[in-house]
C-alpha cells in the first residue's frame, strides 16, 4: 500500500470563549470570500466593521456556555482530536497509513498540519472535509485552502479528495442509532435542521436552474448531486425512510441565517415556533449537517429553539445528539478512506 496521510478538516472553532479569541475567529470565518460571496471591499467593511465588533462579544458569551456544556472544553476540538485517534486504531494493521486533523479556521491550522505532512514525504493524502453535504462555504473553503497549500509544494504526491458523503449508508445509520435512542412515538413532530445558505449560493450551483423552482425538496435531483439543498433533503429522506417516518411526521428546514438577503427556507426557527401554535408539544430535533456537536446543535437547537417553543406553548424540544465519537460514524470514516484507498 501506498505511504498514505488521511487529512480530517472540520470547520474550526475559537481557540478559548474569550472575546479576543472569538474575535480572531470570526475575522478569519467571516473574511473568507466563500462564506461571505460579496465583493472584497463590502465583506471588509460588513466584516471588520460591522459584524464583528456586535457579534465577537455576544458570541464570546454563547461560546462560554457551550464550553461549559462540555467540560470546559470546545466540543469540535474534542471530537476531532477523538475521531482522528479512533480512525487511526482503524488502520493500526496498515503501517503506512497516518491520520491528521486541522480546521479550517484557527487552530489546528491547515498550515501548520499540511506542513507536518509534507515533511513525512506521502504518496497520496486522502483529504476529507467533515462536511456532509457539499457546499462552497464549508467544503469548497476547505479544499481550496488545502489545495493552495499544497500547490507551493516542490513535489506533490497524489491526492484525492472526498467532498460529500450525505448518502453513505454508514453515516445514515449512526443518525438512525442516535434517533433510537429516543422513543419516536412520544413526540409529536421531528426536524431535520440544516445550516442554512443564501439562496445565491445555492443557484451559482446550477445557474441555469433557479433554487426556487427546484423540486429537490419532492425527489433527488440526479442532474445536481453536489447542491448542498438537493443532498439535505436526501438526508432526511434516507433517515425517514429507515426510522419508517410519513411524510407528515417530519420537516426538512434550516437554521442559523445571517442578514437580509433571501436563504434557504423553510427557517427553523419559524417551523419550531409554527409547530408549537398548532399545538404540538414535543419536537425531536436533528442537525444532520454537523457531524460533532457545536454552538449550531447544542445552544442553537437546545437552549434558542426550546426558548421560542415554550413561549409560544410547546414544551420540548429534544436535540438528537450529534455523531461525536459513535462507533458507527467512524465505520463511515474508515469506509471512506479505504474507498479511497
Amino acid at each position: 500500500m501506498k505511504k498514505t496521510g488521511v487529512l480530517l478538516i472540520n470547520l474550526g472553532t475559537p481557540d478559548s470563549p474569550s472575546t479576543g479569541d472569538v474575535r480572531k475567529y470570526l475575522r478569519e470565518f467571516l473574511n473568507d470570500p466563500r462564506v461571505i460571496d460579496i465583493s472584497a471591499f463590502g465583506r471588509f467593511m460588513l466584516v471588520n466593521g460591522i459584524i464583528v465588533p456586535l457579534r465577537a462579544p455576544k458570541s464570546a458569551k454563547l461560546y462560554k456556555e457551550l464550553w461549559n456544556m462540555w467540560d470546559g472544553e470546545s466540543p469540535l476540538w474534542t471530537f476531532g482530536k477523538k475521531l482522528k485517534q479512533l480512525s487511526q486504531e482503524r488502520f493500526k494493521e496498515e503501517e503506512n497509513v497516518t491520520v491528521h486533523f486541522a480546521m479550517r479556521y484557527q487552530n489546528p491550522s491547515l498550515d501548520k498540519v499540511l506542513e507536518e505532512m509534507k515533511e513525512l514525504a506521502y504518496d497520496q493524502i486522502i483529504i476529507l472535509p467533515l462536511f456532509p453535504h457539499n457546499a462552497s462555504a464549508s467544503t469548497g473553503s476547505a479544499i481550496e485552502k488545502a489545495l493552495k497549500i499544497i500547490n507551493k509544494w516542490w513535489s506533490i504526491p497524489d491526492i484525492k479528495v472526498i467532498s460529500a458523503f450525505y448518502n453513505h449508508p454508514k453515516y445514515i445509520d449512526a443518525f438512525v442509532e442516535k434517533a433510537l435512542m429516543h422513543q419516536l412515538d412520544e413526540y409529536d413532530h421531528i426536524l431535520f435542521s440544516y445550516h442554512g445558505l443564501p439562496e445565491r449560493q445555492i443557484d451559482k450551483v446550477h445557474p441555469k436552474l433557479k433554487c426556487s423552482d427546484c423540486n429537490c425538496d419532492q425527489e433527488f435531483n440526479e442532474d445536481y448531486k453536489l447542491c448542498y439543498r438537493n443532498e439535505c433533503y436526501e438526508t432526511s429522506r434516507l433517515i425517514a425512510e429507515k426510522l419508517g417516518l410519513e411524510a407528515d411526521r417530519y420537516t426538512s428546514c434550516f437554521q442559523s441565517r445571517l442578514g437580509k438577503t433571501p436563504w434557504l427556507t423553510p427557517y427553523s426557527d419559524q417551523v419550531v415556533e409554527e409547530l408549537a401554535k398548532e399545538g404540538k408539544k414535543k419536537i425531536l430535533a436533528f442537525s444532520a449537517a454537523f457531524i460533532a456537536d457545536c454552538l449550531e446543535t447544542s445552544y442553537e437547537i437546545g437552549v434558542e429553539y426550546q426558548e421560542i417553543f415554550e413561549e409560544h406553548g410547546g414544551e420540548k424540544v429534544q436535540l438528537v445528539e450529534s455523531l461525536n465519537d459513535s462507533s458507527t460514524w467512524v465505520d463511515c470514516v474508515e469506509e471512506l478512506l479505504r474507498g479511497e484507498m
